[in-house]
């Protein structure tokens, strides 16, 4: 599950395989910005069947936060 989340992300922020990794700092991502983040968490919503409270979302730093907050 973890690479289906991470792959999402990296298409979502048209980003190379590979680049994203669990302790990626999600400020360290020029392109993920707060507009892109609701996004990529509706899209593992509608894709993954993942279910994160958007304000369980909003404190998340690092990828790895992301991937214990889905379960993953």
């Amino acid at each position: 599950m973890k690479e289906k989340i991470i792959a999402v992300i990296e298409d979502m922020l048209s980003l190379k395989t590979g680049t994203i990794q669990e302790d990626t700092k999600i400020e360290e991502i020029e392109e993920w910005d707060s507009l892109m983040h609701v996004m990529i968490i509706g899209r593992l919503e509608e894709e993954l069947g993942i279910s994160i409270p958007l304000e369980q979302t909003m404190d998340m730093t690092t990828v790895r936060q992301l991937l214990d907050r889905a379960g993953a």
